[in-house]
């Protein structure tokens, strides 16, 4: 008769990994460059331009020191000497009024934009006969008809959103039209194999696949529109970065209009950062499909 054996038994096994652990990857690292390159090209920038500033070359008007515009930095953040910031306004609130008009024109313009984009890449006829206008409208810098809508709406609000909202509709159509356009015929008519409507076509398989393309026209889109912040904000900009920029340089106030491109663009990188981290979210099938 033979021994038994010390067979381990199920129960006896050594306990499984946690399952968030079995399939939870690699850690993400720091990657050191990401942060040190662009550190180390903004300290370039500051040599460069402390050295152009000192060596005499350009009129201190025109290419002011660093430290200047730093000065000028502070005394529009700040109250000084009695005067609060820069035409009765801190930088902030010229940020924030024309942040405003920005979001307000951005808004409506990709709206209507990704909307007409859309009936433009699913509808021939309202393709041909809309995009001979949307190239029109694309080919005209906002300055063209800016003070049309002067004219026509005024010098209050509207016509400053209505120009932005211009600038931001042509990106945001052409991108969506092309998306669609292009969405994988093969998925198309397997869904309507299946016996999906027209409806259901474009909202499950259309508009998935177009999305990643749609937010780069997003992208283009607000980026246009800030780009034309300083021409919506030549009339009554101010408060605004635009028209402060615009009254500042009518008196050769390098440093302050320094200033505003340095917020202008400053404000529109973090704009942007917010997009694609919303886009991340949004499609993050984006380059995997």
């Amino acid at each position: 008769m033979t021994a038994p054996t010390d067979t381990p038994q199920a129960d006896d096994a050594a306990p499984a990994a946690p399952a968030d652990r079995r399939v939870r990857g690699p850690a993400p690292r720091f990657d050191l460059r990401a942060t040190v390159l662009p550190l180390v090209s903004l300290l370039v920038f500051l040599v460069v331009w402390q050295l152009a500033a000192a060596s005499g070359l350009w009129n201190e008007t025109f290419v002011p020191y660093p430290s200047t515009v730093w000065r000028a930095f502070l005394e529009v953040s700040t109250t000084h000497d009695g005067t609060r910031g820069y035409q009765g306004f801190l930088l902030w609130e010229h940020l924030y009024m024309t942040l405003r008009r920005v979001l307000a024109g951005v808004v409506a313009g990709v709206v209507v934009g990704v909307v007409i984009g859309l009936l433009m890449g699913t509808v021939g006829w309202v393709r041909r006969v809309l995009e001979p206008w949307l190239t029109f409208l694309r080919a005209l810098p906002p300055l063209a008809y800016f003070f049309l809508l002067v004219i026509w709406l005024g010098i209050d609000e509207a016509p400053k959103i209505t120009l932005l909202a211009l600038a931001a509709f042509p990106p945001a159509a052409v991108a969506t039209t092309a998306a669609v356009a292009a969405a994988p015929l093969g998925l198309v008519e397997a869904a309507r194999a299946l016996g999906a409507s027209r409806a259901e076509v474009v909202r499950d398989v259309i508009v998935p696949s177009a999305l990643p393309e749609t937010f780069t026209g997003i992208r283009l889109a607000v980026g246009i529109a800030y780009s034309s912040v300083v021409a919506a904000e030549l009339f009554n900009g101010i408060p605004g970065i635009g028209g402060m920029v615009k009254d500042a340089s009518n008196y050769n106030n390098t440093p302050v209009v320094l200033v505003g491109i340095f917020a202008i663009g400053i404000s529109g990188l973090v704009i942007d950062a917010l997009l694609r981290a919303v886009e991340r979210r949004t499609v993050p099938w984006r380059g995997r499909a």
